[in-house]
């Protein structure tokens, strides 16, 4: 399993929603892998349509990290996407990653994540988590992925790092969401 945390602040609120969703698959011995969007340059698609030329499985642009996170979604049999909420929406580098590897997995039939657990977390303020938890998800769907929900919709409250902490809905909905997610997990790979 592999988490993208599309939050500039590396431990900050997404990070701490993420990281009770694995304490609950790490409960039923899945291995959980954090990627940091913050630690590496990402660029959003520049329409270059190499990937539709070349159909390796990677973006023909390989001066950021984005190859090697299309290579760890490839690898992961689910994968986790977290961000804040910014301007009612995912975060920049978030929206980045899902361009690159969207067309990259398009490029090649469509197929690259095909069948793989997917998972949006969303950390929010006060107002637009729905709108970013949706984006989060059209990701999910577009790439013929099993969407995972939980007692409801994957969102934790706070401004201030830290402060989801206190958000006790939003860490129930978190844990139920690992439970679900390792519950589909070891249904489809055993």
């Amino acid at each position: 399993m592999v988490a993208f945390n599309g939050s500039p602040r590396k431990d900050g609120n997404t990070c701490i929603l993420i990281q009770h969703v694995f304490q609950e698959l790490q409960k039923q011995g899945i291995d959980t892998e954090m990627v940091q969007l913050a630690e590496k340059e990402l660029h959003g698609c520049i329409a270059c349509h190499l990937c539709i030329k070349n159909k390796d499985r990677r973006c023909g642009v390989k001066n950021d990290a984005a190859n090697e996170y299309i290579e760890k979604m490839r690898k992961a049999e689910g994968i986790l996407l977290g961000s804040p909420t910014y301007v009612a929406d995912i975060t920049a580098n978030m929206k980045a990653l899902l361009e690159r590897s969207t067309f990259v997995s398009r490029a090649n039939g469509g197929y690259l994540f095909k069948g793989k657990v997917g998972a949006a977390i969303v950390a929010v303020r006060r107002a637009g988590a729905i709108h970013a938890f949706s984006s989060l998800n059209y990701f999910f769907l577009i790439g013929g992925m099993f969407v995972v929900g939980s007692s409801y919709w994957n969102i934790g409250i706070g401004r201030h790092v830290g402060e989801v902490n206190n958000d006790t809905e939003g860490l129930q909905t978190m844990k139920d969401l690992g439970r679900n997610m390792a519950w589909l997990l070891k249904k489809i790979h055993g």
